[in-house]
């Protein structure tokens, strides 16, 4: 008998099971292949961010200009003035000072109810969050506020704090403070049970674990969380300085709405957005700064 008949040639490529060689040409070509745009959570190319960023209010922009721009407009300026008209009330606005004077005045009741909220839902947060008996003690009552309408108490604050400036702070605090509050209860229960057990474990006492462990620990999660209460923050702002203001982009928004002064809307409104974006920007700037690490680390 010859040698080797019969049996595998003692040359040549081996050939493997069918099944692993379909694995590995799929594998090569998924290699090979360019990913599509639309793959699940596929980030975007850099040479499409800016596109598509610009793409939906370039669009708005022309679908607004075609409906007021037209000679008669399609709509008249009552409904949706033009965004030249726009520009025009913005400016004007901005020389004769009205707009600083507003957006100044709306600005500090921001920063004082901010302020006040964050000094109480922080620590009561911190204990709420680092003692089950303190939340189960808590909860009952600061849950259920979650789920109100902030817009109702107005006038129960009204009756508690008079029409002045007291009533809009405590208005823009209970707003933040309500929405802040669940924020930092997650974020210290978000804290590696590895990292306490690890300073019990050295010596420190519970005072300790939560100074130099819980909130340092938290404290990144808490402050991104400051981008939302600033959009809440400003949402109800208008709503606060609707009730008896003498300043405030609110009260701009709301004397211009009285007057049919469409254009002075438009422009209120599209200053706060503005103020928005800005403030968010500057939120997550000094994030960056403060947490390097963490932006390292989501990167």
């Amino acid at each position: 008998m010859p040698p080797n008949e019969g049996n595998v040639p003692a040359s040549g490529p081996k050939v493997g099971p069918p099944g692993v060689a379909v694995v590995a040409k799929s594998r090569l070509a998924a290699r090979r292949a360019p990913e599509s745009t639309w793959a699940i959570r596929r980030p975007v190319s850099a040479r499409l961010r800016l596109p598509l960023a610009f793409a939906l209010p370039v669009l708005l922009l022309v679908c607004w200009c075609v409906l007021t721009l037209g000679q008669p407009p399609l709509v008249g300026e009552l409904f949706l003035p033009s965004p030249v008209r726009v520009v025009q009330v913005t400016l004007r606005m901005i020389l004769d000072g009205t707009l600083f004077d507003a957006v100044a005045a709306s600005a500090v009741r921001i920063a004082l109810a901010f302020a006040a909220a964050a000094l109480v839902a922080l620590p009561l947060g911190v204990l709420m969050g680092a003692f089950e008996p303190v939340e189960r003690f808590l909860d009952p009552i600061l849950a259920p506020l979650r789920y109100m309408p902030i817009s109702a108490f107005i006038p129960l604050l009204i009756l508690w704090f008079g029409i002045d400036e007291g009533e809009k702070i405590a208005f823009l605090f209970l707003g933040v403070f309500v929405y802040l509050l669940p924020v930092v209860i997650t974020a210290v229960r978000a804290v590696p049970e590895e990292l306490l057990q690890t300073a019990l474990t050295l010596g420190a006492t519970r005072a300790q674990v939560i100074r130099t462990v819980i909130i340092p620990a938290a404290l990144p999660d808490i402050f991104d969380s400051f981008r939302v209460m600033n959009a809440i923050s400003w949402t109800y702002v208008i709503l606060a300085e609707f009730v008896n203001a003498r300043r405030g982009l609110g009260y701009l928004i709301a004397l211009a709405g009285n007057h049919l002064k469409t254009a002075e809307v438009f422009s209120g409104i599209l200053v706060i957005g503005l103020i928005g974006l800005a403030t968010d920007a500057l939120i997550r700037l000094v994030n960056s700064l403060l947490f390097p690490w963490r932006e390292t680390a989501n990167g």
